[in-house]
């Protein structure tokens, strides 16, 4: 179970990840969509487990070894939004979430 403080940071790093995403998405990641649908913190706040979904993309693959290519420059970015409200930016670990594409399948599947 998180502490309230987790779940506080979880929130921010949520916000302000999908404010930088929404910035780069042009620049850096050739226009896809980039969406953060979950953020884990760790107990002492050190690390975040990001999990995003990624839409107009055709390899998703490539596209996450992209963004893991650019964590400095999106953890950088992040440590200037927030570096006011916590005392160390967490260390950020991407994870591509595929619930909505297992969803998807499934509805296809009960469709069929």
């Amino acid at each position: 179970m998180e502490s309230i403080r987790q779940n506080k940071v979880s929130g921010l790093l949520q916000k302000d990840l999908g404010d930088i995403f929404q910035q780069e998405s042009r620049s850096i990641f050739r226009g896809a969509m980039i969406t953060v649908t979950k953020v884990h913190v760790t107990r002492d706040l050190s690390l975040a487990k990001v999990y995003l979904s990624l839409f107009a993309t055709d390899d998703k693959e490539k596209l996450m070894e992209n963004i893991r290519h650019h964590i400095k420059d999106i953890r950088y970015k992040l440590g200037q939004r927030i570096g006011r409200q916590v005392r160390a930016v967490p260390e950020l670990h991407f994870y591509l979430d595929d619930s909505l594409d297992y969803i998807e399948n499934l509805e296809k599947l009960l469709d069929d």
